[in-house]
């Protein structure tokens, strides 16, 4: 694999986190590739993160932490490690590790395969893959989200908003820099901002297992909703569309 970042958007992460980049880490270690590094991007927290990966960092260089001013929601977060990132390749990924890290192999091997510059991963495609399932009111809601977000972006996506999604580093740039989303509709934005540079995106089906603790509200929920209009309206006028 070419040189790769690892972006870990966290707040109030200080339980997770620990056995997150030891996981990480050790992924690395047997699949070294030229130079790889790990971003947390603090989005204000309240808990021991900060220094918890503070002292992880001072001990293992190739982690790295950044610090959003305040908080600012998961989009902000992903978008400040993205344009921040050196690696050819930079793959977000949820603290959890819902979906392993061992299967941004696949993601690679999709978007190289394909000479494509994005791979998202997807718990929908093969839903045999997905070890442990929401409760069934986040899953329906789930599907339901991704039925309106067709009608109203035309993307074809079965699931765009699985936190594993690899982007090469330059299509990165062009992406992020455009993003104007900080909270969870951000994937959505950034797959129409996609789409509208001619950028093309393989979707692969990933494993992936529930993890309790859930930063997503059901009021942000809702906003997600509305936010799709507002998405469509922003990149129809900046791509010419009328």
């Amino acid at each position: 694999m070419d040189s790769l970042s690892i972006i870990i958007p966290a707040y109030n992460e200080e339980r997770r986190l620990p056995n997150t980049l030891e996981r990480i880490l050790n992924w690395l270690d047997r699949n070294a590739p030229a130079f790889s590094e790990v971003i947390v991007v603090d989005d204000g927290s309240s808990d021991s993160t900060v220094p918890f990966v503070t002292g992880f960092a001072a001990k293992h260089p190739c982690v790295r932490l950044l610090r959003n001013p305040g908080n600012r929601g998961k989009g902000y977060s992903i978008r400040h490690g993205m344009l921040d990132a050196r690696g050819d390749w930079i793959l977000s990924s949820d603290a959890d590790l819902s979906t392993p890290i061992e299967e941004v192999s696949k993601l690679y091997k999709a978007a190289t395969s394909q000479n494509v510059p994005i791979a998202i991963g997807s718990r929908a495609i093969d839903r045999s893959l997905v070890e442990i399932p929401q409760a069934p009111f986040r899953e329906y809601s789930g599907r339901f989200f991704n039925l309106v977000m067709r009608l109203v972006t035309g993307l074809t996506f079965q699931d765009t908003q699985c936190g594993f999604k690899l982007f090469r580093n330059d299509a990165a740039q062009q992406i992020f820099s455009r993003q104007k989303q900080d909270g969870f509709s951000f994937d959505v934005e950034d797959l129409v901002i996609a789409r509208k540079l001619g950028l093309q995106t393989v979707e692969v089906p990933v494993r992936w297992r529930n993890a309790e603790g859930t930063k997503v509200s059901l009021r942000q929920g809702l906003k997600s909703f509305a936010d799709l209009l507002k998405i469509r309206a922003d990149h129809r006028e900046t791509s010419g569309e009328r």
